[in-house]
């Protein structure tokens, strides 16, 4: 069991460190994440978003870390509060160490002003000691996720050999079709983001999903390109883009964060030779582990991402639910009159379809 005193101190500290000491104080728990480190920070921080990073414990072994961001909502005098994939613990499967986390943020998050928070950190879906923890604390499952509360992973132990084996059969053949019918692979950079944008807008209409501002993903990926921690990689036919990926890396994961395919072309399988080569790019990057971001919550063909299960599953990656998004609801009125408001918005929006 861990005490308050062993775990964390009497209270967690609010840091300013410069983005190289930030994200050595996140490598240090138990599963970094992207979203926790300096880089997402700075992006978000040029979209509204006010930045604060918090520390239970000593930067060099830290129990546990938050990078924790705030905004005003609308011209409300309600802010939203969000830990994206955090916080991060030291062992984040240790209940007491959550009791002890979850209170401080709360405390914090009532001096600062704070309205509601929300965190969705990568728990098991089946650990109910932790979720129990949560609830204790004051937290409850939110009906509005941010990020997908099912992910899918794939171990990248092994060379490319192991993992080609480890592939359904139709996969490793579409790999090759890719190939035979001359798609090849080019890993550009800047230049490129335009050709990516536009197969990533031609993905979103036609799977149904919204997409933000060309001028918001270019940010994003300049950021992590100019980093070192993104690649862009195309699949293309005679000089054509068809499909593409953007994988990033940080600490020993790589995520699948943008994936993009146009409506011509598909039967070339380009998305397959893309999704191979980005794996080997994680693989060159030393990491361990790649996150497809996002699954189906439900087993279930009726689900949405039904095809993007089968999609990943081909690649040999296995399902990992956690306890998705928990709120906080830090002024109750004020978050009670929210959640009727957003109710109200989403009727609205379904009586005009």
């Amino acid at each position: 069991m861990v005490t308050r005193e062993a775990a964390a101190g009497p209270r967690p500290v609010e840091v300013r460190l410069d983005a190289a000491a930030w994200d050595d104080v996140v490598r240090r728990t138990a599963a970094p994440h992207l979203l926790q480190s300096s880089d997402w920070g700075e992006i978000k921080s040029r979209w509204g978003w006010s930045v604060t990073r918090l520390i239970w414990g000593e930067a060099d072994a830290p129990s546990a870390v938050a990078q924790v961001l705030t905004r005003r909502v609308g011209g409300t005098p309600l802010v939203a509060g969000y830990v994206p994939k955090g916080p991060l613990l030291s062992d984040p499967v240790d209940a007491e160490l959550w009791s002890v986390v979850l209170g401080d943020l709360a405390r914090w998050s009532g001096a600062a002003g704070v309205t509601w928070m929300k965190i969705d950190p990568d728990v098991p879906r089946d650990d109910s000691a932790v979720a129990d923890a949560w609830s204790r604390a004051g937290w409850q499952p939110s009906d509005a996720q941010v990020q997908f509360p099912t992910t899918m992973l794939s171990d990248l132990a092994g060379d490319e050999e192991t993992l080609l084996a480890a592939m359904k059969s139709k996969t490793r053949y579409n790999i090759g079709l890719a190939r035979r019918r001359g798609v090849t692979v080019r890993r550009g950079g800047e230049g490129d983001f335009a050709a990516f944008f536009g197969l990533y807008a031609q993905t979103g209409s036609r799977a149904g999903f919204g997409i933000r501002s060309a001028e918001y993903y270019q940010d994003v990926w300049r950021t992590l390109l100019r980093r070192g921690r993104a690649v862009v990689i195309l699949a293309e036919l005679e000089g054509r883009p068809l499909a593409g990926v953007i994988p990033v890396r940080f600490g020993r994961t790589a995520w699948y964060l943008y994936g993009a395919s146009g409506d011509a072309g598909r039967e070339h399988m380009p998305a397959y030779l893309a999704q191979w080569d980005s794996i080997r790019w994680a693989m060159e990057q030393g990491c361990e582990r790649y996150d497809w971001w996002g699954g189906p919550s439900v087993l279930d063909e009726s689900d949405p991402l039904w095809g993007v299960y089968r999609f990943k599953l081909g690649f040999g990656a296995r399902l990992a639910p956690s306890l998705g998004a928990w709120d906080l609801p830090v002024q109750r009125a004020r978050y009670r009159l929210f959640r009727r408001m957003e109710r109200w918005r989403r009727a609205l929006i379904a009586a005009r379809r």
